[in-house]
């Protein structure tokens, strides 16, 4: 995927990974860089174009694909992480991890692809997470989702080949961001090497970018 001249639409960029993921693509020369969130108006970096888009409001995303027909890039980053556990957590609140990191950017995806597909191509970037591998309780409805996202991805990857609409996955664990405000410093990645990880990848046409060593040794160890 050539990022130079990119139009792109990032989910959740009004903070965190996905400001710094907006940030990034502005530097690499994307011709536009559409910065959505539930709340556009916290959106504060320069450059972009701010976009209402809340991933769990199917009115929403199409809203925002009307706005944004010229489109050649998605990213999926928009997220959450409640710590909710699976057999005795509130069904809402799974249900709610489920809508945000699975039915959510299925939808986008079914929404996006075909202006990705009308302009000539382009590329799906889904940020997913270690969680998608390895699954603890503390975690059981984020891991849950994420798994699900991880297959969504595979899948999604071999549907579009035909339309020339490249499919990758960004796995990587903690990140210092407020998301992840309760974790000791030395245990998280800073979020400006990730995106550039990621985005590197991304131009390289990967499929699966691993951007931590704890991500990869994980991903070593599925087998066993």
């Amino acid at each position: 995927m050539e990022l130079t001249n990119a139009v792109a639409v990032v989910t959740g960029a009004n903070r965190g990974f996905g400001r710094v993921l907006a940030a990034q693509l502005l530097e690499r020369g994307a011709a536009k860089v559409y910065a959505t969130a539930r709340k556009p108006e916290t959106i504060d970096l320069p450059g972009v174009h701010p976009l209402y888009l809340d991933v769990t409001k199917p009115d929403s995303i199409a809203e925002a694909a009307a706005a944004a027909k010229d489109a050649t890039l998605l990213i999926n980053n928009a997220g959450i992480s409640t710590h909710t556990h699976l057999t005795d957590g509130n069904l809402d609140t799974i249900r709610l991890e489920m809508e945000t990191h699975y039915f959510g950017p299925l939808a986008t995806i079914r929404t996006f692809a075909p202006l990705l597909a009308a302009n000539g191509g382009g590329a799906i970037l889904n940020v997913l997470s270690v969680l998608s591998w390895v699954h603890f309780p503390d975690y059981g409805a984020y891991s849950a989702a994420k798994a699900a996202a991880w297959a969504l991805t595979n899948v999604a990857r071999q549907e579009l080949e035909d339309k020339k609409i490249q499919v990758s996955a960004l796995h990587v664990g903690y990140m210092d961001t407020d998301m992840s405000d309760y974790v000791p410093p030395e245990n998280k990645s800073d979020p400006v090497e990730i995106a550039k990880i990621a985005l590197d990848g991304l131009a390289k046409g990967e499929t699966e970018i691993i951007a931590d060593e704890f991500t990869r040794n994980v991903k070593a160890t599925l087998a066993g």
